[in-house]
C-alpha cells in the first residue's frame, strides 16, 4: 500500500478520468489518496470525492495564491468543512513568492488564520513554500513559539537541509514530489537521503510534476508516485516495498487511518 498524500483530483485535466485514475492507482499498489484543495469551492470537491470513494480523504483551504480572490465567508465556509468526517487536512495553505497573485501580508494573514484552524480542528497543515524558505520557517517558529507545537507536512519539498531540519525541529513532516527524480535534482536527493524515516511522506502533487520518466509527455497522476517512492528507495539505501510501508504508516499517522 502507498499514499499519495498530495493530489489536485478536482483538476480539470484529472476529475474527468477519475474512476480509470482511481482503477490506475490501485493497480499500482496505490490505495489511497489525499485530494488537496486550493480554494472554497475545491474544498467542496474535495469533501464530496472522499464521501463517494473510500480511497480518497480531504483537504479544506485557500492557497496563498488565491487567497486574494477569495470572497468574503469563504474561510468562514472552510471553517465549516474541517468538521466534515473525511476531513484530514487543512490547507494546501503557506506562503509564495514566485507569484504575485496575492499580495504578501495577505497571504500571511491567511496562513495564520490556517494555522489556527489547524489547531481549532486537530487537523494537520499542508503547507506550501515557493521562493520563501525563510520567511516560511520564521513564520512557523514564531508560530510555535506562541501558540504552541505545530502539526502538517512541508509538502512537495524543495529546500536545503538546513531549512529541512528547521522543519523536522518543529515537528513537521518532509513530502517529495517528482522533481526529487528529475537529473538536476542532485542537492533534492541528498536531502532526501537525510529526512528521518518516520517523518517522510511521498505525493504527487499532480497533475503537476510528472515524475522520471514521463517529465513532459503527460500529466501526472496519483498511480506516478510510485516512481517517486522507488527513486528516494534507491537514494536511502532500502527497498520500494519497505519505504512503502513507513510512508504509509507516517501517512496514516499525520491524516489518519483512511478507509472506513
Amino acid at each position: 500500500m502507498v499514499i499519495d498524500t498530495h493530489a489536485h483530483l478536482t483538476d480539470p485535466a484529472l476529475r474527468p478520468s477519475l474512476d480509470q485514475l482511481l482503477e490506475e492507482a490501485a493497480g499500482a499498489g496505490v490505495t489511497a489518496i489525499l485530494a488537496v484543495a486550493t480554494d472554497l469551492a475545491t474544498s467542496r470537491e474535495c469533501c464530496h470525492l472522499a464521501q463517494q470513494h473510500g480511497a480518497i480523504r480531504a483537504s479544506v483551504g485557500i492557497h496563498p495564491n488565491y487567497c486574494q480572490a477569495a470572497a468574503a465567508g469563504d474561510f468562514e465556509a472552510i471553517c465549516a468543512l474541517a468538521n466534515q468526517p473525511r476531513v484530514a487536512a487543512i490547507g494546501e495553505t503557506g506562503l509564495d513568492r514566485h507569484w504575485d497573485d496575492s499580495p504578501w501580508d495577505l497571504q500571511v494573514a491567511s496562513f495564520r488564520q490556517h494555522i489556527g484552524l489547524s489547531r481549532a480542528s486537530n487537523h494537520p497543515l499542508i503547507i506550501h513554500m515557493r521562493d520563501c524558505a525563510d520567511e516560511t520557517l520564521a513564520l512557523l517558529r514564531e508560530e510555535s513559539r506562541q501558540g504552541g507545537p505545530l502539526r502538517g507536512v512541508m509538502h512537495s519539498f524543495t529546500g536545503s537541509r538546513a531549512i529541512a531540519e528547521g522543519c523536522l525541529e518543529l515537528g513537521l513532516y518532509i513530502s517529495f514530489a517528482g522533481m526529487v527524480t528529475y537529473k538536476n535534482a542532485a542537492d533534492l536527493r541528498e536531502v532526501a537521503r537525510t529526512i528521518p524515516a518516520d517523518r517522510l511522506l511521498v505525493e504527487t502533487d499532480c497533475p503537476y510534476l510528472t515524475p522520471h520518466p514521463f517529465r513532459g509527455s503527460r500529466p501526472n497522476k496519483p498511480s506516478m508516485v510510485v516512481h517517486t517512492l522507488a527513486c528516494l528507495a534507491g537514494e536511502r539505501g532500502t527497498s520500494p516495498s519497505e519505504l512503502a510501508v513507513q510512508t504509509t504508516r507516517n501517512a496514516e499517522s499525520l491524516f489518519g487511518v483512511w478507509h472506513r
